[in-house]
């Protein structure tokens, strides 16, 4: 449905029926040709890396980097461990995280697979579609949506869940667990076949302590700890992220991936990697300051409920009576800003909001226009700005 009159006529029936957003340039291409240009506050990623440097040089070399197969997995997670400093038996690539869950669900997931939710939604959509059932433990937004590890393990034992899952900082709430709490998870969870912890967003959670667990993975014969390339370094359309385990467990994985699952031009950034990680460095903290400041922006904003975040995006839920679905579309159609309505993820519904951190004068206007759609709640109603649904 395109709504009459808009400054921005994006075609909203691209909405209908998705788990996720419809891609920022999908949506560009109903505005046909001219120069309007939508902003992305729905995809949440590294706004700072690679710098323009690291473009021009792969710019460069595109037409050889196009042209021939790239290195087998093996080989291209050997130079990422390389750079990374992780034992290259304990790491494997995939085709983005979502081609690693996929195998994970398939190969790893027995008896089920709980998981604290809301959360990402191919941890509660697909091991339902291969015939595995899923255990939502209900986060509580009066608590910051944060996760009691001790009740969350007795819940799995007592389901019988064979596999747990924990987003750790959880996608959309943004709350993070400190290392310990989630070492005290793996030792209440050591029975069980699988424990993953997803940490594709791990990189924003502070500027000086990252408290990730990737280490007692590679020891661990039940842990799996995943990672996302897409979203530390900014480039989601690369496809690429990996998984971090014990050989053995690695291994298992690894045999089941076509053996060029990852594409020429992944492996050329990640062939870079080593000499631009003190570029990543200071890109990984700039968004982590950016992250608070558009929290305290957002906190300034009246009726807007904000939950505490260590993630490159921060939840938000907007005040009744306005409806979210309204709201979104009004934001896109109006300013041209896409923000992420949650209203289909289990375990949330449409007042609720992920909105990814961007540079402080894009998130400045993202604030303003949140306001100005406050201030005109009568506007905001269901079946206003209809569409997309």
């Amino acid at each position: 449905m395109v709504i009459a009159s808009p400054r921005f006529p994006v075609d909203l029936s691209l909405f209908d029926g998705v788990r996720h957003s419809p891609s920022l340039p999908s949506l560009e291409r109903t505005l046909g040709h001219g120069d309007r240009k939508l902003q992305d506050f729905c995809i949440p990623v590294n706004p700072y890396f690679p710098t323009p440097e690291i473009f021009a040089d792969l710019a460069k070399r595109l037409e050889t980097i196009l042209k021939y197969y790239p290195g087998g997995n093996e080989s291209v997670a050997r130079a990422l461990a390389g750079a990374l400093g992780l034992d290259p038996a304990t790491v494997v690539m995939g085709n983005g995280s979502t081609e690693l869950i996929t195998w994970i669900d398939l190969l790893l997931v027995k008896d089920g697979l709980a998981t604290p939710v809301p959360t990402f939604g191919r941890w509660t959509d697909h091991p339902e579609e291969v015939g595995q059932r899923v255990r939502p433990w209900p986060l509580k937004a009066e608590e910051d949506f944060r996760l009691d590890v001790d009740a969350f393990a007795a819940f799995v034992h007592r389901v019988g869940a064979g596999a747990a899952a924990v987003c750790n900082p959880n996608n959309p709430t943004g709350a993070c667990l400190c290392r310990g709490a989630v070492l005290r998870l793996l030792d209440a969870l050591a029975d069980r076949d699988l424990v993953v912890i997803d940490e594709s967003f791990i990189d924003f959670a502070d500027e000086d302590e990252v408290p990730s667990v990737a280490d007692e993975a590679a020891r661990r014969a039940n842990v799996l700890v995943l990672k996302s390339l897409g979203k530390n370094l900014g480039l989601h359309g690369l496809r690429a992220g990996y998984a971090v385990a014990h050989p053995r467990l690695a291994a298992k994985l690894r045999e089941a991936l076509p053996p060029w699952n990852v594409n020429a031009l992944a492996e050329a950034l990640i062939l870079e990697l080593r000499a631009h990680l003190a570029e990543y460095e200071a890109a990984r903290r700039r968004t982590v300051a950016d992250r608070r400041a558009l929290e305290r922006r957002l906190r300034s904003v009246p009726g807007l409920t904000v939950f505490p975040s260590r993630a490159n995006f921060v939840y938000v839920r907007i005040p009744e009576p306005i409806d979210g679905v309204a709201l979104r579309n009004w934001l896109l159609c109006e300013h041209g800003y896409l923000v992420r309505e949650c209203g289909n993820k289990l375990g949330s519904d449409s007042r609720h909001f992920r909105l990814a951190v961007r540079p402080p004068e894009q998130g400045e206007a993202l604030v303003g226009a949140l306001a100005s759609a406050f201030g005109q709640a009568d506007r905001m109603h269901k079946g206003a700005w209809s569409g997309g649904g």
